[in-house]
């Protein structure tokens, strides 16, 4: 077990970072960036949680811990030398992909089908999910783009976009079952 008794480094204040794997990268490298993103998403997260039941806030908790699984895959480059490191990298697997789906199939089981569009809002749990769901977007955005530069474990970039569509649909569940969601009109105020 590490234990950390001092907070500061001092090894970023040049603008530079350590991957995974110990290569130093500026701060606003694109694979910085992904698992950055995907760290933010993780305290979204954490901030949903304060307003989740109990089913809900196990299953964000588990959501918290891929995520850091999540991170640690993404801030490791050169997949293909996994099977050379001195410890095995820590790598998003596709059961974490079927889990989600198995998810959303429940959910989506309990609501009625969506005829319109909906505005991100309703209850504060679901204002929270969707907050989650468009920075689960942009961390998604940011793998695929890393993912054209470099190779990415491609049971990342699908955890990535699962995860939004799991914030959505736990969205509407927390907004009655979907009967407290908030449609969208469109040209409402245009007159």
């Amino acid at each position: 077990m590490v234990v950390l008794n001092k907070i500061y480094t001092k090894t970023g204040d040049a603008g530079e970072t350590a991957l995974g794997n110990g290569t130093r990268v500026v701060k606003h490298d694109m694979r910085v960036a992904a698992y950055g993103t995907s760290d933010e998403l993780n305290c979204f997260v954490g901030v949903a949680r304060l307003e989740a039941p109990g089913d809900v806030d196990a299953a964000l908790a588990r959501i918290q811990n891929d995520l850091f699984d999540l991170g640690a895959d993404l801030c490791r480059p050169d997949m293909e030398k996994d099977a050379d490191a001195e410890y095995p990298p820590l790598r998003m697997a596709d059961t974490q992909v079927a889990r989600l789906e198995s998810e959303i199939d429940a959910m989506n089981d309990a609501l009625e089908p969506l005829r319109s569009f909906i505005l991100p809002g309703g209850s504060a749990l679901s204002a929270h999910l969707h907050v989650c769901r468009t920075v689960a977007r942009r961390a998604e955005r940011l793998a695929v783009e890393l993912a054209a530069m470099e190779t990415v474990n491609a049971a990342a970039v699908k955890y990535l976009n699962r995860l939004s569509d799991w914030f959505f649909v736990a969205a509407r569940i927390a907004n009655n079952g979907g009967k407290d969601d908030v449609l969208w009109i469109p040209g409402a105020n245009r007159d």
